[in-house]
């Protein structure tokens, strides 16, 4: 397929098309006949797509999630002999070494424009409220990845000209445009289900708005306005108050191939996957980390880091749990893989090499060793699908009601609310994960909850900024510049768009 990009857009409409004839036409230059007449058929074709744009950028292992995770104390790319090296793309995350031609960096710049374009341009088809309310919701999602990574949200109005320069708008400016979208669309939402934008994924998202608002005023030195955690607070009892949601029982069978049903009572807002039919990349999360020698045979690629596995007590069901449909038939438990792995006879596995197939604590940068296929800590977050080939089943997770608890015990922190109201919210998770309650709970030992209970959830970046931990050293990465808390405009967004301007340092 040849297709061209502009400026910083990758025109999604190409979805919608085969991949074997390209109408090579820009989607400013459609007319309403070209999309057969704007009535529901056509515009239900353009919201699939927005929703189908939003698979690349957070399913896939190459971009918001490595963004979100390989730049903190959670994962690691290791360069392991000839594998993995890349030019450095992995590495250069972790150590915080990153430029403006940084590709996946790039790439995740120009896939998140992609949505912001899609939704907005499809306003201009005659959408339903209901319709203009998901578009507009899923472009404000991608917005506030953009604001977060980078600070800015390029921004056209639905039927400008495509050949004009796209507006930017900058920190709190972008914030409060969000916002004030999200709350201008909330009630044209639908009710549910969890796949798609709705009512209850926009509270959530606000929750999260609200709670790194100062963040995005000031993301050395964040301060949070008490009017901001009260919004938290509130949008958060509103979600517990209607009763619609607990905590799955078993922690995994949020993520689980048919998390759709299992994981229904705690996930809020997910990606529909379809097995076996239509899918993002959500089966990347067990590619990217298994080795060769285990089924399904992977990558041998991503692994965690020591220091961050030993958060877990060992009682935490969270690290490690045998599962049904998947250690039954490979003998892969999800959580963390460590040591000696086996298959579902119990039979002990080896690597390529012949010697036993033990992951170790210990991970570099770069391994040179004999045993470089092994050191590291694999991590499986998604229960694997071993029913529907390269198109798997598992809904690919967003806001989970855990997060609406955890949010809410630091927006309580953060303001002077309730001490024994925040860690009886953060008790309510950590007694899922089969631990004891605590007495009390401080920012830091909050920051660790949620480490635990959203590892590998794509959330991580922005939670070690907001708590003031990006900066610090940790395995394999040394103490860093500030510049690092955002990530440079790409460089050939910059040449393209001159209301664009670098952010500092870069």
């Amino acid at each position: 397929m040849k297709y061209t990009k502009l400026l910083y857009l990758t025109i999604p409409t190409f979805m919608l098309f085969s991949c074997t004839k390209l109408d090579e036409k820009f989607r400013g230059d459609l007319t309403q006949a070209q999309v057969g007449g704007g009535g529901s058929a056509s515009t239900d074709a353009l919201l699939t797509g927005v929703y189908n744009a939003m698979r690349t950028p957070y399913q896939d292992q190459s971009q918001v999630w490595a963004a979100q995770e390989h730049t903190s104390d959670e994962a690691i790319g290791p360069t392991r002999g000839g594998d993995w090296d890349d030019n450095g793309v992995w590495r250069v995350l972790h150590l915080h070494r990153w430029d403006g031609d940084h590709l996946f960096l790039r790439n995740t710049f120009e896939s998140l424009g992609g949505i912001i374009y899609a939704s907005t341009d499809m306003l201009r088809f005659s959408p339903s409220a209901s319709q203009a309310a998901q578009a507009k919701f899923l472009r404000a999602f991608a917005m506030y990845s953009m604001l977060d990574g980078w600070n800015v949200v390029v921004y056209r109005e639905p039927g400008s000209n495509i050949l004009d320069l796209p507006k930017v708008f900058v920190g709190t400016d972008a914030l409060d445009f969000i916002i004030t979208e999200v709350n201008s669309i909330i009630n044209d939402l639908p009710d549910g289900p969890a796949y798609v934008a709705n009512k209850d994924a926009a509270k959530v998202f606000l929750m999260k708005c609200y709670l790194n608002k100062g963040v995005i005023v000031n993301r050395q030195s964040p301060t949070f306005d008490n009017a901001d955690m009260a919004q938290v607070i509130a949008l958060a009892d509103e979600i517990i108050g209607s009763g619609k949601y607990s905590l799955s029982a078993d922690y995994f069978d949020n993520f689980a191939p048919t998390n759709d049903v299992k994981g229904a009572a705690e996930n809020i807002f997910t990606a529909q996957n379809i097995g076996g039919s239509s899918s993002g990349n959500v089966r990347s999360r067990w590619f990217c980390t298994l080795h060769y020698n285990q089924n399904p045979s992977s990558w041998n690629g991503f692994t965690t880091l020591s220091d961050f596995y030993n958060k877990f007590d060992a009682n935490d069901i969270r690290r490690s749990e045998s599962y049904a449909g998947v250690t039954d038939v490979s003998g892969i438990h999800p959580g963390f893989l460590i040591g000696q792995q086996y298959d579902q006879n119990g039979t002990a596995l080896k690597d390529r090499g012949g010697n036993p197939l033990a992951f170790t604590p210990e991970v570099k940068a770069i391994e040179t060793g004999s045993n470089l296929e092994v050191t590291g800590i694999r991590v499986i977050k998604y229960p694997i699908d071993y029913k529907s080939g390269d198109n798997a089943d598992n809904d690919y997770v967003y806001y989970r009601y855990a997060d609406v608890l955890l949010m809410k015990a630091e927006a309580l922190l953060r303001s002077g609310g309730s001490a024994s109201d925040a860690v009886g919210l953060v008790n309510q998770v950590r007694e899922r994960a089969g631990l004891a309650d605590l007495a009390s709970i401080s920012l830091d030992q909050l920051i660790d909850e949620r480490g635990r209970e959203f590892y590998w959830e794509g959330n991580r970046r922005t939670d070690l900024i907001r708590f003031g931990k990006f900066l610090t050293p940790w395995q394999e990465k040394p103490t860093d510049d500030p510049k690092y808390l955002l990530f440079p405009i790409p460089n050939q967004q910059l040449a393209a768009n001159a209301n664009l301007v670098q952010n500092p340092g870069y």
